[in-house]
């Protein structure tokens, strides 16, 4: 019995110790970043600054792979697939949770297959209108449309992209009606807001900044539960006529479901330390980014009431596609 138990026991230090030494040693080989968009925009940007600090902290190199289309499917599928050993991670969208209440066939489960490592930052959008649009706040443009029913037209950067959810999700708390005319991408959009084609649309500051400091549009809210960083001048649509209203597009890490804990956590403190940097987050700001950069528990949350909400919106707007 004695010669079991200490057999037992010596299992039991070597699982221990081989763990440790697993933690301790990864990664040992380069580890890709999967981005589900083309480079240039501002998420590409943003994961290959986070990559470049990183592979500086982490003593490999991390590198930036672009797998887009599909609504981000292609790239979300391609991760949730990968070994779960910390080598294949992906910069997950908002889309990764909006995906399976909009589009008849998903390959992945956003909750099941990933393991959430950070949150990594909002996108910031903004509710913004057309100069003709009297309205100069958003209690204004709620009364605005509800004494011009059918009268006005939101664009959004396609059908069951967060835009268009979120002008749903407006239009159904604030008991209102807007006709949604979907484009291939926000600058189609913003070239007919701008000419007057379109009276609003809900779209990342990044993008819509420029025309607004021209005077070409006028900025409303912005869309977050609270104040942006990015736009500190700005209220949010829920302190500006229509409370309880909050949408925020993200930006986070995540790997494939089963990944040790101990790499997730390792992965998650060093993108915490990261993302404090000063010049990180100045960067963050010119790319029309919040930082937020909570642990896996906390996005994991997250990404659950997400799922919850942008589900019930598609209910009730009827948004399917196949």
């Amino acid at each position: 019995m004695i010669k079991k138990i200490l057999a037992g026991l010596a299992l039991a230090v070597i699982a221990t110790t081989g763990t440790a030494v697993a933690q301790d040693s990864y990664p040992s080989r380069p580890v890709r970043l999967i981005v589900p968009f083309s480079p240039g925009g501002a998420a590409d940007i943003m994961s290959r600054l986070l990559a470049e600090r990183l592979t500086a902290r982490l003593g490999q190199t991390v590198i930036v792979e672009n797998k887009p289309g599909g609504g981000t499917m292609i790239a979300s599928d391609y991760v949730a697939r990968a070994e779960p050993d910390g080598y294949t991670l992906l910069m997950a969208a908002s889309s990764l949770g909006i995906a399976p209440s909009i589009y008849a066939k998903v390959n992945y489960d956003p909750i099941k297959d990933f393991a959430p490592v950070s949150q990594v930052a909002s996108v910031v959008h903004v509710l913004e209108v057309h100069p003709s649009i009297p309205a100069k706040n958003v209690a204004e443009l709620i009364a605005y449309l509800k004494a011009n029913p059918g009268k006005v037209s939101y664009g959004s950067v396609g059908t069951g992209s967060s835009t268009h959810l979120e002008a749903e999700l407006f239009n159904s708390m604030a008991g209102v009606r807007m006709a949604h005319i979907p484009y291939k991408g926000s600058a189609p959009a913003l070239n007919d807001l701008v000419a007057g084609r379109l009276q609003l649309m809900f779209d990342a500051w990044a993008s819509s900044g420029p025309f607004v400091k021209d005077g070409k549009l006028r900025a409303l809210a912005v869309t977050t539960a609270q104040p942006s960083a990015s736009v500190p001048d700005l209220p949010t649509v829920a302190a500006s006529g229509l409370p309880g209203y909050s949408a925020m597009p993200w930006l986070g890490v995540v790997a494939p479901a089963r990944t040790p804990p101990q790499v997730i956590d390792k992965l998650y403190r060093n993108v915490a330390q990261i993302l404090q940097q000063p010049d990180v987050k100045a960067q963050f700001v010119g790319l029309g980014l919040d930082i937020i950069g909570s642990d896996p528990a906390a996005f994991g949350a997250f990404i659950r009431q997400d799922v919850e909400t942008w589900a019930k919106v598609a209910r009730d707007s009827n948004i399917r596609l196949e």
